[in-house]
């Protein structure tokens, strides 16, 4: 179950650069300037580092996402951020796959 999640980093970037912010205007805006480094923001984004569960939390709440959408490398992010109402991501799988996918794990009991 310790799988980092892979996509984390580019979806970081991706919900700064949408906001229109820099490395230090996203901490500011998160209330995060005076705990993390515009270096560790960087670390964060280039998928050095992982952030903590607040951390993703805070960013999550700023793209108006629930965190499944930045942890889960199957989702992707909403095409507008903020998304309001919040957004639980858009899944990568087509919904015909997911459909099949799921028929095929449930069986009939008679």
């Amino acid at each position: 179950m310790g799988r980092k999640p892979h996509r984390l980093g580019e979806k970081l970037l991706a919900i700064r650069q949408v906001l229109g912010l820099s490395q230090n205007g996203i901490l500011r805006q998160l209330g995060l300037s005076d705990e993390l480094s515009q270096a560790e923001w960087s670390a964060y984004e280039r998928g050095v580092r992982i952030p903590s569960l607040p951390v993703v939390l805070l960013v999550a709440r700023l793209a108006g996402v629930w965190m499944d959408a930045l942890v889960d490398d199957e989702l992707d992010l909403p095409d507008h951020l903020p998304a309001k109402p919040r957004s639980e991501g858009v899944s990568r799988v087509p919904t015909s796959t997911r459909k099949r996918l799921a028929n095929r794990g449930s069986t009939s009991g008679t």
